[in-house]
């Protein structure tokens, strides 16, 4: 964020001594700026959060060490009172102002709760399923998130959950069910991300759904899985192309929805062509994966950066796809290596057009 403010005040400066307008206003706009700087993400602020997560893990990694020399008692009220610590101690320094700390004695609490589960339950030779025991550690973070209002709180509920779904998609402990209630807790930690103003926890959870998308693909109807993330996600994308504002009003993603229905198209797209492969249907979801890809580009593009790079390499991916599913076969290695590069310095010729016609006028004035 610190950079973004840096190259709005050197705008604004610029702008006063072009006339666009007046100092007073400039210096409310570099006020407001600066405002905005300071409550967000900062440096110190991230190595607070970094700092708790080593202090939690020393922690945990020290008491089991010396879990059986400990009586039973102190390690209950051992555990119990770095949870109280951390939670009691994180209200007092939000109340004094002090919110980086505080998520971070936060997230130090979380993270104590988590490894209670684990350690009480060995203790007490409690038998049970170890996704269970995560679910239990997600829904206490996110009524702790909700309780105290924290973003960072939020933000790992979310990561809990991701780490549930990922321990049953891919059975890691045991074979077991697949995870079908994820899009509901979903569903709620998004609901408590406008309550905690945790825009990072809607972008994890975006990304998360895209995921389980895949987990699905794997498990069950690849085809069917796709398509449907496919269409989903080209819908959002129609969304946010024809009423952006509404779109941003509703999910408050800092305008960064087309960017992840983009990713989650693509991602579709790519299930249904692997399944499609030996099919007929492969040229034709090829074609349409383009046709959505520039249309994007055309749409979208002008106002994301990232949206376009991205867009970029699912344009070289469907290339490369298409090519070795169809002409690479027929080619020897030499002449595949040659008409691959052709096809490559094509497409990097066409970005190199793209991002100088999508440069504000200005700027390409100056160049």
């Amino acid at each position: 964020m610190a950079g973004y403010a840096t190259r709005v005040k050197k705008d604004i400066d610029r702008w006063v001594e072009s006339g666009l307008i007046d100092r007073p206003t400039g210096e409310k706009l570099a006020t407001d700026v600066d405002a905005r700087d300071r409550s967000g993400l900062n440096f110190g602020w991230i190595l607070a959060i970094m700092a708790a997560l080593l202090f939690a893990a020393a922690i945990l990694i020290l008491v089991a060490a010396n879990w059986g020399a400990l009586p039973r008692v102190a390690r209950l009220i051992g555990l119990f009172a770095v949870i109280f610590a951390g939670y009691v101690g994180g209200a007092v320094l939000k109340g004094r102002g002090h919110g980086g700390f505080a998520e971070a004695l936060w997230l130090v609490a979380a993270a104590a709760f988590g490894g209670s589960i684990a350690l009480i339950g060995q203790m007490y030779h409690m038998s049970g399923d170890e996704a269970a025991a995560i679910v239990t550690w997600c829904i206490a973070t996110g009524l702790a998130a909700a309780a105290l209002r924290s973003s960072a709180l939020t933000v790992a509920a979310v990561a809990i959950a991701d780490a549930w779904l990922v321990t049953k998609g891919f059975e890691f402990f045991r074979r077991t069910d697949f995870p079908h209630l994820f899009p509901v807790f979903m569903a709620v930690l998004w609901a408590l991300s406008y309550w905690t103003l945790s825009r990072a926890a809607r972008h994890l959870i975006s990304l998360s759904l895209i995921l389980y998308a895949v987990l699905l693909a794997i498990h069950y109807d690849a085809l069917l899985a796709g398509l449907v993330l496919a269409l989903v996600s080209a819908a959002l994308l129609a969304i946010a192309a024809l009423a952006p504002a509404a779109a941003e009003r509703l999910v408050q993603l800092g305008g960064y929805l087309p960017l992840h229905a983009l990713i989650g198209f693509l991602t579709g797209m790519g299930i249904v062509q692997f399944d499609l492969v030996d099919d007929q249907g492969f040229v034709v979801a090829a074609a349409v994966a383009l046709a959505v890809i520039a249309t994007a580009i055309v749409f979208l593009g002008r106002e994301s950066r990232a949206l376009r790079w991205v867009a970029y390499v699912g344009f070289a991916f469907e290339l490369a796809i298409v090519y070795v599913a169809t002409v690479g076969s027929m080619l020897g290695t030499a002449g595949f290596f040659f008409a691959a590069a052709a096809i490559f310095a094509g497409l990097a010729y066409a970005i190199m057009r793209i991002e100088r016609r999508m440069r504000p006028q200005s700027a390409r004035g100056a160049a």
